[in-house]
C-alpha cells in the first residue's frame, strides 16, 4: 500500500513500509519522517487518482515511483536515488 499525506500545498506518497527511515549518500540525505509522509494508506486506482489531480507532489519508494512511471507521470531521468530509494517531485505550473 501507498501512504499519502495531504498538506495545504504538496501531496506525499510515499511506500508504506518506508515511513520513519532516513538515508544518506554522499551529499544527499532523503528523511521519510511520518510527521510529512504517514497518512492515508490507498490502493493503486486511487493513488492514480490522487496523482492526475495534484499540482505539487513528493513521491519515495519503488512501488510509487513505479506506478508514476508507467502511467506516464514522470520519466526515469526525474528519479533520483538515495542509498537505493528512489524520490521524485512533481510540480505543476498553470
Amino acid at each position: 500500500m501507498i501512504s499519502i499525506k495531504f498538506h495545504e500545498n504538496v501531496v506525499a506518497c510515499c511506500d508504506n513500509e518506508l515511513i520513519g527511515k532516513t538515508f544518506e549518500e554522499e551529499k544527499l540525505f532523503l528523511n521519510i519522517s511520518k510527521r510529512f509522509y504517514e497518512g492515508e494508506l490507498f490502493d493503486e486506482e486511487k493513488v492514480i487518482k490522487v496523482l492526475s489531480e495534484a499540482n505539487n507532489l513528493s513521491l519515495v519508494g519503488e512501488k510509487i515511483i513505479g506506478l508514476a512511471l508507467k502511467e506516464g507521470f514522470i520519466n526515469e531521468e526525474d528519479v533520483i536515488r538515495v542509498q537505493g530509494v528512489p524520490h521524485a517531485q512533481i510540480y505543476i505550473c498553470e
